[in-house]
């Protein structure tokens, strides 16, 4: 697979000014895959450490964490020559070892000349668990799912993937029915790395249904092993409650779905825990849209989202099947799995989770409010052919943003003010809005 994430690593490689690399992400989305495939295309070899599956490596960071010490441990584990700048230094699953964590800081300081990148599945929590981090001495790299682009290339459909990174938007349109029947295949496959590998190789919806099922049950298998006890069942509350949640025509986050008489104050704890994970994604209300978001936004008011369209297709026991049902796919469970779709590649293309907007009375709701540059821009998502947008239009009406995006199955379309944005070409948003400000 090709992942874009590769660029961002050889520009890594190549800065004056590197340090260890932290590569972030949930479970399963492929971390440990690109920084091998990244060593084995850019160094002479690789020196690969994997703390979980290897627990007595920690004993090499027991002592000192002088790194003269510490590569000469490293080498005798791994049985790899290690050398400045040919080398590759992998350690894997670095939350297991919280010394090595540790040990980063010194590298960065005496021992710059080596490259060290590092992936932890849980990385988010065990940094929030009383380790001595690193604090400004590691650089960060974030991945998610595949994004459509990359799925698009997987499939081995490259030419329309480079088709959407253009902005030649007359052969996006008439490529437009190619590129839904992919986004249809997409939306149920998802962009976990190991269900687009099984459904690449056997272009069969039930084994790719089967690996997100597996991975669901690996998912489940963390909470035991690093949730606190008296979290745990909070935890899986909050996390089979997404898709239900989401299904509502106000898909805003209900704590009385969790259980009876359920709180803010007793579940805040598991969302930030999933949320820190990766696994879920919280955007949260604002009923004024100025900068800073953050400083408007309703503490109580969110909607969750998962990491991934396909795993909410599987929570959510959808027929694999109505990927060949064209329209209706996406009508399903009123619209979330377009709205779930939409959010995680905002998530993937802007690096944090968006907001929405809702105004005072609840009467008017956009789906997606994300800063780009100076300006908010309002997304409106269509699960289907309708171009009916009451709420963005109120939205236009009261705060004349200079782009309001309408997300749908139609093709692009630029109105004054308004474009109508492909599903698929979601992805493109930050260049539009860029092309809409420059005009």
């Amino acid at each position: 697979m090709e992942r874009s994430a590769m660029a961002s690593l050889v520009k890594w490689k190549d800065s004056a000014r590197r340090k260890p690399l932290l590569l972030q992400g949930a479970r399963q989305v492929g971390k440990t895959w690109l920084l091998k495939e990244f060593g084995r295309r850019e160094y002479r070899n690789v020196a690969y450490a994997n703390f979980e599956e290897n627990p007595s490596l920690a004993a090499v960071f027991g002592g000192d964490l002088d790194p003269s010490d510490l590569l000469i441990g490293l080498r005798a584990a791994t049985e790899t020559s290690i050398k400045p700048g040919a080398t590759l230094i992998i350690l894997d699953e670095i939350q297991a070892c919280p010394r090595a964590l540790t040990s980063l800081k010194y590298f960065n300081e005496e021992a710059s000349e080596y490259h060290i990148a590092c992936a932890g599945s849980l990385l988010g929590v065990a940094m929030h668990q009383g380790q001595s981090f690193p604090v400004g001495q590691v650089s960060f790299l974030s991945i998610n799912p595949l994004t459509f682009t990359e799925f698009l290339q997987a499939r081995g459909r490259p030419q329309l993937a480079e088709v959407l990174q253009s902005s030649a938007w007359d052969l996006v349109t008439a490529l437009h029915q190619p590129l839904l029947n992919a986004l249809a295949e997409y939306t149920v496959v998802g962009g976990m790395p190991e269900v687009v590998a099984e459904f690449v190789d056997s272009l069969d919806f039930a084994q790719a249904r089967a690996t997100q099922m597996e991975i669901l049950a690996a998912f489940d298998n963390d909470f035991s092993k690093h949730v606190p006890a008296e979290q745990l069942p909070k935890v899986r509350a909050v996390w089979a409650s997404v898709p239900q949640q989401l299904a509502k025509e106000q898909k805003r986050f209900r704590y009385r779905e969790l259980a009876p008489g359920a709180r803010a104050r007793s579940h805040e704890a598991a969302i930030r825990w999933l949320s820190d994970a990766g696994l879920v994604h919280r955007v949260p209300q604002v009923s004024v849209p100025r900068l800073p978001l953050l400083g408007y936004e309703a503490a109580a008011a969110f909607k969750l989202f998962l990491l991934d369209v396909g795993l909410l297709g599987a929570m959510s026991q959808l027929p694999p099947q109505v990927a060949i049902q064209g329209d209706a796919l996406y009508s399903e469970f009123k619209g979330s799995l377009t709205e779930q779709y939409v959010a995680s590649h905002l998530v993937a293309a802007l690096g944090r989770a968006p907001h929405y907007w809702a105004n005072e009375a609840g009467r008017a709701e956009v789906d997606f409010l994300v800063q780009l540059g100076g300006d908010l821009v309002p997304i409106e998502v269509k699960a289907g052919l309708s171009t009916q947008a009451k709420s963005l239009r109120v939205y236009r009406d009261k705060y004349s943003p200079a782009l309001a995006v309408r997300a749908s199955l139609l093709p692009y379309r630029r109105e004054s003010g308004l474009v109508n944005l492909p599903l698929y070409a979601i992805e493109r948003l930050e260049a539009i809005a860029a092309d809409a400000v420059s005009s």
